[in-house]
């Protein structure tokens, strides 16, 4: 195991001109995870690297895959894997932040969720990183359209939770159409044996990396209830009505009780969205886009749905069941209490899950703290609403609809104030934009009177 403290980039065997590029992208000094890995992985050698999401890992893979490429030669050299199309946008985007020092890299995300016909022709003219979800890059080598026989540098990021997914044989089909020589570096929140069968197929003695304190949970303050079976979907409201946090996402370990608590909350006034896996993708899209931009109160998620999530403001984290995994806990309690902000996590434990809530006392080597839910007493005041609501437009990147043309009609051709605009997201086809709650119907019906960039736009407010 290797553990290291945070250190200055310049210590790297790095060019001037990628030291430079950090430095004015605000990269001071390493984080843990990437002191620890980036000298191993600069020096070729195999990696499984613990870090969780916000940890600064995706600079931990990226800075080794760039400076193995020959800018020269336009063909995939370096394939990083990702279990969902929003992790592999973020990490795209990074990477190509990282790549401002190099001349003409060209990174190319290979998604489902969109029509694979463009992701073909950008693959004709060439490409130097891929990065993608399993299945889609399945897609394209089965087609033929994608060759991996130039990949020097392999990377699994998330990989704990592509297994949970069903990733494993697609993973394990792509690793061997790689060349053997390759670099291999994989990340994961958790260690579970999965990942150590996976890394003993198609790793060379991987060293292995695990930064202590992943999670600063001393801005966490953590409190569980002893509960019924019965009364557990109403001990969420009850824990809601009390604490009254403005976003809030609550873990269950199955679909099907996302979906009962879902339909518990939307049904005591509640604004709530679930999140698991038999969401298409653009559904997936909007309820993401809804709960990250404040016009959603409440995120009902499994596990293996918002792995890989990094939501800001977040007030608070219930688990509606108490995961059989100590680790799995420490992640999903690690999303609130962000940069300095203090967040809560509240679990509801029954009885014959007390043994869980045991071995998290285990792990976590503190004392956990204990309330009864006769403890939470409603607040004053109407039933909590979020701040912000959406309005949906019919139009996105391929209308060539940009945030800018949209603000821009709101505030200079409609009167609305700039702080009244909260996020606008612009996705293929669709453009949500963000805006106080008070001002939502206005917003639509002057949007749908005017124009956009010269445009009549078509809409709707998604409201609960």
């Amino acid at each position: 195991m290797t553990e290291a403290q945070a250190q200055s980039f310049a210590t790297l065997p790095l060019a001037p001109a990628v030291l430079a590029n950090l430095a004015t992208l605000g990269y001071d000094a390493m984080t843990p995870i990437q002191a620890a890995s980036l000298p191993l992985a600069l020096a070729g050698r195999d990696l499984i690297a613990q870090a969780r999401t916000g940890s600064g890992k995706t600079a931990a893979f990226a800075i080794p895959l760039l400076t193995r490429l020959n800018q020269r030669w336009f063909a995939p050299q370096a394939l990083v894997l990702c279990p969902t199309r929003e992790l592999a946008d973020q990490v795209a985007q990074e990477v190509r932040r990282l790549a401002r020092a190099e001349d003409n890299i060209k990174v190319l995300t290979l998604c489902g969720g969109t029509t694979i016909g463009p992701q073909i022709g950008s693959l004709e003219h060439g490409a130097h990183v891929i990065i993608g979800t399993p299945g889609r890059i399945m897609d394209h080598l089965d087609r033929g359209t994608l060759k991996l026989d130039g990949i020097n540098t392999l990377v699994l990021d998330e990989a704990d939770r592509m297994l949970d997914m069903g990733f494993v044989d697609d993973i394990t089909a792509v690793a061997k159409l790689c060349p053997p020589a390759r670099l291999t570096l994989l990340f994961s929140a958790t260690y579970p044996d999965g990942i150590k069968k996976l890394a003993q197929q198609f790793m060379r003695n991987p060293e292995q990396i695990v930064v202590a304190g992943q999670h600063a949970t001393t801005k966490i303050r953590q409190v569980f209830y002893e509960v019924e079976d019965d009364r557990r979907l109403h001990a969420v409201s009850m824990l809601l009505d009390h604490w009254r946090p403005v976003s809030t996402i609550a873990f269950c370990n199955t679909k099907q009780q996302c979906r009962d608590l879902t339909d518990v909350l939307r049904a005591q006034g509640y604004s709530a969205l679930e999140l698991h896996g038999d969401l298409d993708q653009r559904e997936r899209d909007q309820v993401l886009i809804r709960f990250a931009n404040r016009s959603c109160s409440v995120l009902v998620a499994t596990d293996v749905a918002a792995r890989g999530l990094d939501i800001a403001q977040l007030e608070a984290v219930i688990n509606v069941d108490v995961t059989p995994d100590p680790e799995v806990h420490v992640h999903r309690i690690g999303r609130t209490g962000r940069a300095d902000a203090e967040g809560h996590a509240f679990s509801l434990v029954s009885h014959k899950e007390m043994h869980r809530a045991t071995a998290i006392e285990r792990e976590s080597g503190r004392e956990l703290e204990w309330a009864s839910l006769d403890t939470l007493k409603p607040a004053d005041g109407e039933r909590l609403r979020p701040p912000m609501t959406t309005v949906q437009l019919l139009g996105g990147k391929k209308e060539k609809m940009r945030p800018g043309d949209v603000l821009g009609a709101l505030t200079k051709d409609m009167g609305f104030a700039g702080k009244q605009i909260g996020k606008i997201n612009v996705t293929d086809w669709n453009t949500y934009i963000a805006v106080e709650r008070a001002i939502g119907q206005s917003v639509l019906s002057k949007l749908l009177a005017g124009s956009v960039k010269g445009r009549r736009v078509k809409g709707r407010l998604l409201d609960d």
